[in-house]
């Protein structure tokens, strides 16, 4: 018999490399689905980690299969330890996205480390893992994944944006979920206030400080990649490729260059929803960034809501710990019109631990 209950832990590690997400949650199925996040942290990485994932995409194939192996044993002994902390009991399984290493579909490549026996050994309980390599064999992007979940969990919003790494958002358009990737954010906001020893700008200020290149502006928002008709997703090799080369070309004051890339965000954010009356939830680190959401209600006067903070900050968490529970029922958690794979699938694999 299936189960309608379900504790389990959704472990995120994200591409603005903040650290890793745990969240201990229980889904419920009754005529909906249901859930509770318990409790939740984010785990810091070590200035050592951030540099190693940081330069993950220029490895080698087996130096990236040697980090693979570190990094799954260091995912056992960050969960265990949140686990510990928190005595967390009743636990049906683990459920993780692990880190992305190389995110290629257009090549058939996707690859997150993290996701290896290891895991599972170093846990000595079940885990669910590695959502994204089935969609890509079936030919889909791998990714955004999270789509099954705003579906099923908050059905109530026209749009659901998050404001990560990169932004994302999914809807429904004549009874398909229709999800892709808009633009980077934190990506590549983070990475240039690094230059000042910051992690992020604080509230946007460095940002509302500054002015707007519209030269620059106008080059970022005619790049083609948002030409491009959905399924579409963004990596960090076509930022590194793309956007640094473009913003660096024109050496602007760091407070000028981060306030024309919020001013990108927005516009791209408007470009797709558009409907100024819509109800968008809105997630991700990025809501923190006041100077962004300004620039993005101005735009979009209609609802914008956040979440709880735990909704906000382990969204993705939540909603990889969903994935898991609906790979274990069996269950599609992957649609064909998010990703453009071939079919609705059941995407993950299963690790038991060796005794």
């Amino acid at each position: 018999m299936i189960k309608s209950t379900y504790n389990i832990i959704g472990v995120m590690s994200g591409t603005s490399l903040d650290g890793i997400d745990l969240a201990y949650i229980t889904f419920e199925k009754k005529d909906n689905w249901k859930f509770k996040i318990h409790t939740a942290e984010t785990v810091r990485y070590s200035i050592d980690w951030k540099t190693q994932l940081r330069e993950l995409v220029h490895l080698s194939p087996q130096k990236l299969v040697a980090i693979d192996h570190l990094y799954s044993t260091y995912l056992a002994e960050v969960i265990s330890s949140f686990i510990n902390k928190h005595q967390l009991a009743a636990i049906d399984f683990v459920a993780s996205h692990g880190h992305t290493a190389l995110h290629q579909p257009a090549n058939g490549s996707t690859y997150q480390i993290g996701n290896l026996q290891e895991l599972a050994d170093g846990l000595q309980r079940k885990v669910i893992c590695d959502f994204r390599v089935q969609d890509v064999n079936y030919g889909g992007q791998g990714a955004p994944l999270v789509p099954i979940g705003d579906r099923l969990l908050f059905s109530e919003y026209d749009y659901c944006v998050n404001l990560g790494g990169f932004a994302n958002i999914s809807f429904e358009n004549n009874a398909e979920r229709i999800a892709f990737d808009i633009c980077p954010v934190n990506i590549v906001l983070n990475h240039y206030v690094a230059c000042r020893d910051l992690e992020y700008d604080d509230g946007g200020k460095l940002a509302a400080s500054g002015g707007v290149n519209k030269t620059l502006l106008e080059e970022l928002n005619a790049l083609s990649f948002y030409k491009e008709t959905p399924p579409k997703s963004l990596g960090l090799e076509w930022v590194q490729r793309t956007i640094f080369p473009l913003i660096d070309r024109y050496q602007l004051p760091l407070e000028d260059l981060l306030c024309t890339f919020t001013a990108h965000i927005s516009n791209q954010i408007f470009a797709v929803i558009k409907d100024s009356k819509a109800k968008v939830l809105m997630t991700g680190g990025g809501v923190y960034n006041h100077f962004l959401m300004d620039c993005i209600r101005k735009a979009l006067p209609g609802q914008l809501e956040i979440p709880s903070d735990a909704i906000v900050e382990f969204k993705e968490a939540l909603i990889f710990g969903f994935l898991g529970v609906l790979k274990d029922r069996e269950e599609i958690n992957c649609l064909k019109s998010v990703t453009g794979a071939s079919k609705d699938h059941a995407s993950g694999k299963i690790l038991i631990p060796n005794n």
